[in-house]
């Protein structure tokens, strides 16, 4: 198996892992998004909490050139580190949520 399909499902299989949570209050689901034609994987939460509409990313992630790009990352503990355990080099991903004049701490 290729690097870009080893990460592909790396990347599939943790918000896969995620979308199975609930939230502790409200009525939201978890929707995974995989495009793998463009590289792009979301987790998206969607439903009401006290009224209110809830909708959004959770989790977006871009793949180019065997790169992980982390474009925004609402979970608490991150995402960075699961894809690191899972087998991903750290010099692979970047923080893209982070302005480019910070350095990269992954």
């Amino acid at each position: 198996m290729d690097t870009s399909a080893t990460y592909r499902n790396i990347i599939k299989q943790i918000l896969l892992k995620y979308a199975q949570l609930r939230p502790s209050h409200g009525e939201i689901r978890l929707d995974v998004v995989f495009d793998e034609i463009r590289d792009r994987y979301a987790l998206m939460q969607v439903g009401w909490d006290q009224g209110r509409r809830i909708r959004g990313n959770l989790i977006y992630i871009t793949m180019q050139n065997e790169k992980i790009s982390i474009e925004y990352d609402g979970i608490e503990q991150g995402i960075t580190q699961e894809l690191i355990q899972a087998g991903i080099p750290e010099q692979q991903i970047i923080l893209a949520f982070l302005p480019e004049y910070l350095p990269a701490l992954t």
